[in-house]
């Protein structure tokens, strides 16, 4: 809070004191405003600089009459300020970016994107060695942003900021002699040997670089520094609307592994048949009328964890044979009871 304190965010309140403000989780929000002094904040090297509407106003004659005192402070160092600002490089050229539609042929660019619960806020927030923007997208009141898979707010700015930067000489963020570029061995998080295969680059303050990785063998990767001697080049302007897909990254992989033996149990349910028989004697020594009720209930209960195709046959045979030898009126009532399956199921 100290820091954002520092960097120009005026509406931070008591309950804000908490560990949701690591994800943004704020009372009253920040606005595009204070979110782009901020951010340029790291874009300056780490100097924040109080923004402001003009530049100076002047008479007809040309005379200065006003400028406007901007408040400069510093928050924290240009070599803290460099590792950021490649950190925020790789929504827009890592390999799972997702504002790789923002890149600026050329041109460094940092970004980041944001949302809300339900959708209802949008954000991109980013800079280049030229300038910063912030666009936020979302309505007065609450309402989930719908804008067929692109981010509103991404493609506001990449589009003002691709025509903004046209005709200007291409420009990289220029790394401090204090930070270190290092290559990282991915397994381990430690600097990387020859025998380490999966690799990638890190920057370092000067004298917190880690040690050597103690996984694999091998001799110091030596990192190439970039060339500062790169050729300047002219940014071209954009001849069509920027109009990308949001990458789509899937976060919710979920891998069910499951052993034969296992498997075995779980499909040996494929097939249930069932049958039962049900035979009613009912003798009468009278020669008279009798009627035979009969009532069978069979419940057959399957339940497959597998997605299994399941057959089951029941057969239901009741016979009934009633002999009379009386002339007297007799009824003759034979509820039977339920007779159980010769195979139950699991």
């Amino acid at each position: 809070m100290d820091y954002l304190e520092k960097m120009g965010i005026s509406t931070l309140t008591e309950e804000d004191n908490n560990l949701a403000l690591a994800l943004g989780g704020l009372q009253k929000g920040i606005s595009p405003l204070e979110m782009a002094a901020a951010y340029a904040t790291i874009a300056n090297n780490g100097e924040y600089i109080e923004p402001v509407f003009y530049e100076e106003i002047n008479d007809h004659y040309g005379s200065t009459l006003m400028k406007p005192k901007q408040e400069k402070r510093r928050v924290f160092s240009k070599e803290t300020a460099f590792i950021v600002q490649e950190l925020l490089t790789q929504p827009v050229k890592g390999a799972n970016g997702t504002a790789t539609y923002c890149a600026i042929d050329g041109m460094d660019v940092a970004a980041k994107t944001g949302t809300t619960d339900s959708n209802y806020d949008r954000w991109l927030c980013g800079f280049t060695p030229y300038y910063t923007a912030v666009t936020w997208y979302g309505y007065d009141q609450n309402e989930t942003v719908e804008f067929n898979k692109r981010n509103p707010a991404g493609l506001i700015w990449a589009n003002v900021m691709a025509r903004i930067h046209a005709g200007l000489e291409t420009k990289q963020f220029e790394k401090p002699f204090l930070v270190q570029e290092v290559t990282i061995c991915a397994d381990t998080g430690m600097k990387a040997r020859s025998g380490c295969k999966n690799t990638y680059t890190e920057y370092f303050l000067m004298f917190t670089v880690p040690d050597l990785c103690n996984k694999h063998s091998g001799s110091e990767v030596k990192t190439d520094e970039k060339d500062d001697n790169s050729k300047t080049e002219i940014v071209e302007d954009i001849k069509e609307d920027i109009d990308a897909e949001e990458p789509q990254i899937d976060t919710n992989v979920v891998t069910t592994i499951v052993d034969e033996e296992e498997e075995d149990n779980l499909n040996s349910n494929a097939n249930n048949e069932n049958t039962n028989t049900n035979s009613n004697t009912n003798t009468d020594d009278n020669l008279g009328e009798n009627t035979n009720t009969n009532v069978n209930t069979n419940i057959n209960s399957n339940t497959n964890i597998n997605t299994n195709t399941n057959t089951n046959t029941n057969t239901n045979t009741n016979t009934n044979t009633n002999t009379d030898t009386s002339e007297e009126d007799r009824t003759s009532y034979v509820e039977e009871e339920d007779v159980p399956n010769e195979e139950d199921s699991e």
